[in-house]
């Protein structure tokens, strides 16, 4: 019998991407493979991406995590990068394990990944000690998640902040836009390029080109979360056209 999980999202209420490149993703491994998934979303506060939006509407998470485990859903993504990385180093440790014990305390226990843990923890799997990366927010935003990356072990050789401060207009951001941004950057040493270090700007369109392009992987937060996600539920990590870390070579 053909199993069915259900994929919850924790999801900010201007997001309008993570809704539809994570399900692509899915959608394209049951082309493959014969698991099949449903997806569920809770919607926390945040039009403009500044430091005071995200810390409120981080501390909506925990609703989300309890109205989505009233569904019973098998796995959370926190889809939201920044809102993470803005709260301190390391902080993605402390919402995972703080987010799953709202699930267990509400009867429905259930593994909850954060785009930022997920990124974090793919360029680990990737063997990255290098990286180029590309990022929507504004200049400070940027340096803050450079700075949370470079936390975690790994050197940002170069990284472009696209100055984006509506999370609307960085979801409608063009992907065919990223390979010419990709060539401004000084990625010939890095090991991995984190092509979207976001979860709201496309870029799955894009992987493949940028892969061709500069003859190295390329990673984005929803690729991650999407591999840590299925890394969680047990299921093997392999989604056709989705770049490197999903092509079953780790």
């Amino acid at each position: 019998m053909t199993k069915t999980y259900r994929i919850g999202q924790i999801v900010p209420s201007s997001n309008t991407t993570m809704e539809t490149e994570i399900p692509a993703m899915l959608r394209a491994r049951e082309l493959i493979r014969p698991e099949r998934f449903t997806f569920h979303s809770s919607r926390m506060r945040m039009k403009k991406v500044v430091k005071e939006e995200l810390a409120a509407m981080d501390a909506e998470s925990d609703r989300c995590a309890v109205e989505l485990s009233d569904a019973r859903v098998d796995v959370l993504g926190y889809a939201c990068l920044v809102a993470i990385m803005a709260m301190g180093h390391g902080y993605h440790r402390v919402s995972q394990e703080r987010l799953t014990g709202q699930t267990a305390a509400n009867g429905a226990s259930a593994p909850v990944i954060t785009s930022a843990g997920a990124l974090v923890d793919a360029l680990k799997i990737m063997r990255a000690k290098k990286i180029a990366v590309v990022a929507p927010y504004m200049k400070p935003l940027t340096d803050l998640v450079v700075s949370y990356i470079a936390n975690e072990g790994y050197e940002v050789l170069d990284y472009r902040a696209l100055e984006i401060p509506d999370n609307l207009d960085v979801g409608r951001h063009d992907a065919t836009r990223l390979p010419g941004i990709v060539q401004g950057l000084k990625y010939q040493d890095a090991d991995v390029i984190v092509l979207s270090a976001c979860v709201q700007m496309p870029s799955l369109p894009a992987i493949a080109k940028v892969e061709a392009m500069t003859g190295k992987p390329v990673v984005t937060a929803a690729v991650a979360t999407t591999y840590a996600m299925l890394g969680s539920l047990g299921l093997e990590p392999v989604v056709p056209g989705a770049g490197a870390l999903l092509s079953g070579a780790y």
